[in-house]
């Protein structure tokens, strides 16, 4: 294991919070975020998930990183340390982000393309209905883009946690802020964004359902890194004098922020372009690969609009992608004896080996299937939609009934007063369970198409 006098830090608190705000903030914020709220009502769905996230996600959110800071260990020795028999738990959630970390540079991968894309002024082509199903279906360009993507992340975690992780996050986070506030004053002043507007703001209370509260929790686990062992490892790399609380609650304003600006530049160009088609905002992954292009088109300066998004969208990508790559390696470097940067080399090797398939999957492998899933689905519905769940009710089990509350409360105490800890206990205990096993049943249930969310 890796002893606290070698154990690397970030040499800042504004150094972690942007490290760890840069690995919530990611794909999950800049598409799948927007594409919910349309999907359930707009301003009651952005208003149950703000609620949802100062109680549900802050208490699972300081959990994680109390556990961290506590062990000096990554998941599987943060849980090993606290208690042997629970060592399992952090198996599992090691498990996650070895699952995730292909793939999701597979449509990092995607994004890097698309900014050659427009930077090259091929824009109008991107906006074609086949553009994108031709590029992913490709034999050799998504593995070539894939292979940048990989790399980018690579030399940064390579660097190590002060010099790579915490410098990168410092340039691209406040740079993805930048860029998020250029493409939302661009959508706000078109003509015919008002009722986008007033459609993502303005709360409907008759499109409430028991359904929009599911999706905003599960939109909660995707955005923000819970239950895949990343706020753990980035956990044990904070210093025990930083205010644990604080630099949460401002992680959750960074990564609320960010979701909620990237659907005021979606939504309301979207409503502008479409004449207030709301099912084009419903359209998943294709939403910002298809949909977007033919807005971008659509738009005076469109190349530029289009460019300046997909570079924005590259570094909510890349700073998740580094958040994976460093919790495997992290999760290596506790268990092995040997230096961190070999154990750097071989992961990102595997990781692009292990991408590979689901790359092909909707091209020379299209044609195999697990349950009716496509290869880079299938692993998304295994880590999200199962797992996830999983781990985060485990956790809950674990901190509120194996090792109490008291444990995360007093690592919280080391730097400051713990404001909402009567909070924490109440929904670790009770509400967090029951909520995160209702999350698992409709999920996939909804996979396998018996209920519709």
């Amino acid at each position: 294991m890796a002893s606290l006098s070698k154990r690397s830090t970030f040499s800042s608190r504004i150094g972690f919070v942007l490290a760890a705000a840069g690995s919530a903030v990611g794909l999950g914020n800049i598409w799948r975020f927007p594409y919910l709220a349309a999907k359930y009502g707009g301003g009651t769905f952005l208003l149950v998930y703000i609620i949802l996230a100062v109680t549900f996600g802050f208490s699972l959110m300081i959990a994680e990183i109390a556990l961290g800071r506590k062990t000096r260990l990554s998941a599987i020795g943060a849980y090993r340390a606290l208690n042997r028999k629970c060592s399992f738990i952090g198996v599992l959630s090691s498990v996650i982000p070895i699952i995730i970390v292909p793939y999701y540079c597979v449509i990092g991968g995607w994004v890097t393309k698309y900014i050659e894309v427009y930077l090259t002024g091929q824009g109008p082509a991107a906006a074609s209905d086949t553009f994108f199903n031709s590029f992913i279906s490709s034999s050799v360009s998504p593995l070539v883009w894939l292979a940048v993507f990989v790399l980018a992340a690579g030399v940064i975690v390579f660097l190590g946690v002060e010099k790579g992780i915490e410098k990168a996050s410092k340039i691209l986070m406040p740079a993805l802020v930048i860029l998020t506030l250029i493409i939302v004053g661009f959508a706000l002043t078109m003509e015919n964004a008002g009722p986008g507007i007033a459609y993502y703001f303005i709360p409907d209370f008759s499109k409430f359902s028991v359904n929009l509260v599911l999706a905003a929790l599960g939109q909660l686990f995707y955005s923000m890194s819970l239950a895949m062992g990343i706020m753990i490892t980035y956990g044990s790399y904070m210093p025990k004098d930083t205010n644990l609380e604080k630099s949460v609650s401002q992680i959750e304003l960074f990564d609320t922020g960010i979701a909620i600006l990237a659907g005021l530049m979606i939504v309301p160009a979207v409503f502008a372009f479409s004449g207030g088609d709301e099912t084009m905002l419903q359209s998943g992954p294709s939403l910002m690969f298809i949909t977007l292009p033919k807005v971008f088109q659509k738009m005076p300066l469109g190349n530029v609009v289009g460019a300046l998004f997909f570079i924005l969208v590259f570094f909510a990508a890349l700073t998740s992608a580094i958040s994976l790559l460093e919790t495997v390696i992290s999760i290596f470097a506790d268990r092995l004896k040997c230096s961190r940067k070999v154990i750097c080399v071989g992961v990102v090797a595997f990781t692009l080996l292990a991408a590979i398939p689901s790359s092909l999957g909707f091209g020379v492998w299209s044609g195999f299937t697990i349950f009716g899933f496509s290869i880079l689905d299938f692993f998304d519905f295994l880590s999200n939609s199962v797992l996830m769940p999983i781990v985060a009710f485990l956790t809950c089990i674990f901190i509120g009934f194996v090792v109490k509350p008291k444990t995360i409360i007093e690592e919280v105490e080391l730097s400051a007063k713990f404001r909402r800890k009567k909070m924490f206990v109440v929904i670790i205990k009770y509400v967090a369970p029951l909520c995160i096993i209702a999350i698992l049943v409709s999920s996939v249930l909804n996979a396998f198409g018996v209920i519709s969310l």
